[in-house]
């Protein structure tokens, strides 16, 4: 009897640590739902590459912060991201050929692994996110990621540019669950 009673325990245990676990992932995977990110990868990491990298991902963000400024929502961000792909594509080839680079660079938007990360106040969870990822040549070097929905990086871009309040409204939205 001693042992059934051990068995039964251990059954409710092993339970609700499956429980406990599915719905920690379940939660994760709503956290990660609304921000879009955004990865440069470098060539290689040498000086030149890494410096070339900041110098193209400080390009990419102008140009893409006016159209940011826009959406809404994740959704309407990764639509329009997608749709600019070819124009990044030119934007990070042509910053390339301007500092003598001779290979040039691919961007997509697809889901991405990301450690955790800290902006400001909020903490991002490792996990996978969808993202914009932008590869300089073989895009093997080190990386600069941050987060273009909600706009988390894009503060300073541009003098002419309006920004609303929605990290309030996500941090809000989390708070209120």
């Amino acid at each position: 009897m001693k042992k059934f009673l051990i068995a039964i325990a251990l059954v409710l245990v092993v339970a609700a640590t499956v429980v406990f676990v599915n719905l920690k992932s379940t939660e994760s995977v709503e956290a990660h739902a609304d921000y879009l990110r955004i990865h440069v990868r470098a060539n290689s990491n040498s000086a030149e590459d890494q410096k070339v990298k900041y110098e193209i991902k400080d390009e990419v963000v102008k140009f893409i912060t006016p159209y940011i400024k826009e959406c809404v929502d994740k959704e309407r961000a990764m639509d329009v991201m997608r749709s600019l792909l070819p124009e990044i594509e030119k934007v990070c080839d042509k910053g390339l050929k301007a500092r003598g680079y001779n290979y040039g660079a691919k961007a997509n938007v697809r889901e991405e692994k990301f450690p955790t990360r800290v902006y400001g106040d909020l903490t991002l969870e490792e996990g996978v996110y969808d993202a914009l990822i932008v590869e300089l040549g073989t895009g093997t070097g080190d990386n600069w990621w941050c987060v273009i929905y909600p706009p988390l990086c894009f503060t300073s871009a541009s003098a002419d540019v309006e920004y609303r309040s929605v990290i309030m409204d996500i941090i809000n939205k989390f708070r209120n669950k």
